[in-house]
């Protein structure tokens, strides 16, 4: 068994230690530090400044690993397991980005390490399976702590511990076995230990091993720790055990990570987020409130657009670079505002809306209140409605948008709440949890 355990991804080496299984050449090994620094690609600085570094507008350029024979043939492209990997490009958000499968008899390491940043405080990081996904192993966060689960024959284990990881800097992870335990370091200093002892009688396996980032292989429903499985994070200089195999990309496209970042939910021009009013508990007193910050003036497309049970579009937020406003509308009334606000929040009450917006002249917050407009039956409408972030709702049921938004929404909060875009029915094209610095 020990054979099978140590090969994945620093991973299921976990379940050698909490269940007990020999591992081989552990003895006078170094420690999880030196392995690291032993293995230590060339710095990021020495990067070229085309594979990291994007401007504002646009941000989100994708930039193609496939080459025109590969696509001809249906073959995917392979990918280099120390590439830097943005986790949170638009696809099933349960599929793994990229993954790669290996012999068993090919593992001879029980190390691995990676670089990871993030501000988002839940999702996955990566996954490693044997017996075509009978036993598995996760590495994800959740609250912004290492999460680790792990799944071998009848017996089930998750952990969650160390430092946490959603700070938006780069951190440096390391696996390794120390005996009887496994020992997660962060920026080579200890960050969670693990340790127990099973009876259980050891044995041999031999056949695939199968490792994915971003996503799991093996159902959904098996997780110890529920959790949403969307990362907005980049991966970099993965040392994956010692696997020097290419790995496949699940999507034609990759999107490329930000070189620096900061916190916010940023949109690319091509997609939107979608919501049902449904989940929100709405009172006839208090309303529904939205609320949004940021930099209007660098924002151009559909902020908002809330839509009635019956496809009626109740309301829209929309900036525009070219004239320098923002046009709020609500059914047939249009109000025309500066884009140098900062801060805007709309309520829909009973039968009228109101709106509150704040300017910044030097050190001042200026709010001025608008309204109220009389909109009889919007509560009402908006009870099984829904709304969307980032782009002009459309009707029918497949939800479509257009006009989409460009630019960065440093914070956003329904009924006084945050919202995380990883919630939303419907996610196109949008980083959850970052904006390009």
């Amino acid at each position: 068994m020990a054979v099978l355990w140590k090969a994945v991804a620093g991973g299921l080496l976990f379940t050698v230690c909490l269940m007990g299984w020999r591992v081989e050449g552990q003895g006078n090994e170094p420690s999880a530090r030196d392995v690291f620094n032993s293995h230590l690609r060339e710095s990021f600085d020495q990067i070229p400044e085309d594979v990291g570094d994007i401007e504002s507008e646009g941000t989100m350029f994708s930039a193609s690993i496939f080459d025109a024979a590969a696509r001809r043939r249906g073959q995917k492209k392979e990918v280099s397991g120390d590439s830097i990997i943005y986790l949170g490009q638009e696809r099933n958000p349960w599929r793994p980005l990229i993954r790669t499968t290996a012999n068993l008899t090919e593992i001879s390491s029980i190390k691995s390490s990676f670089q990871f940043r993030t501000f988002d405080p839940e999702g996955v990081v990566f996954y490693g399976d044997t017996k075509n996904g009978k036993d598995w192993f996760v590495l994800s966060l959740k609250e912004g702590f290492p999460l680790m689960q792990i799944s071998k024959e009848d017996v089930q284990v998750s952990v969650t511990g160390g430092p946490k990881l959603n700070d938006g800097k780069w951190h440096t992870v390391d696996l390794s076995n120390q005996g009887k335990f496994v020992i997660l370091e962060v920026d080579s200093s200890p960050g969670l230990v693990v340790g127990m002892h099973s009876k259980q009688t050891k044995e041999v396996i031999s056949g695939e091993l199968r490792l994915a980032l971003g996503g799991i292989l093996t159902s959904k429903d098996k997780m110890i720790v529920q959790m949403d499985p969307q990362m907005d994070g980049c991966v970099r200089e993965g040392r994956w055990l010692n696997l020097n195999i290419p790995w496949e990309a699940d999507a034609e496209e990759l999107w490329l990570c930000h070189q620096n970042i900061r916190p916010g939910s940023f949109f690319a021009g091509k997609g939107l987020s979608i919501f049902n009013t449904s989940v929100f508990s709405i009172d006839e007193d208090q309303g529904f409130k939205v609320e949004f910050w940021g930099d209007f003036s660098q924002m151009d497309g559909t902020i908002l657009s809330i839509m009635s049970s019956q496809e009626e579009l109740l309301g829209a937020l929309v900036a525009s670079n070219n004239t320098n406003e923002i046009h709020l509308t609500i059914r047939k009334e249009k109000r025309v505002l500066k884009n140098t606000l900062k801060r805007l929040q709309i309520t829909f009450l009973k039968s009228i809306v109101k709106w509150l917006i704040y300017y910044v002249d030097e050190s001042n917050e200026i709010a001025f209140s608008y309204g109220p407009e009389s909109t009889p039956g919007n509560l009402t409408m908006l009870t099984e409605g829904r709304f969307a972030i980032g782009g002009l709702l459309g009707g029918g049921n497949d939800m479509v948008g257009s006009h989409f938004l460009t630019g960065c929404l440093e914070k956003i909060q329904v009924q006084g709440k945050d919202l995380d875009l990883d919630s939303a029915v419907k996610d196109m094209s949008a980083s959850s949890h970052s904006c390009p610095a």
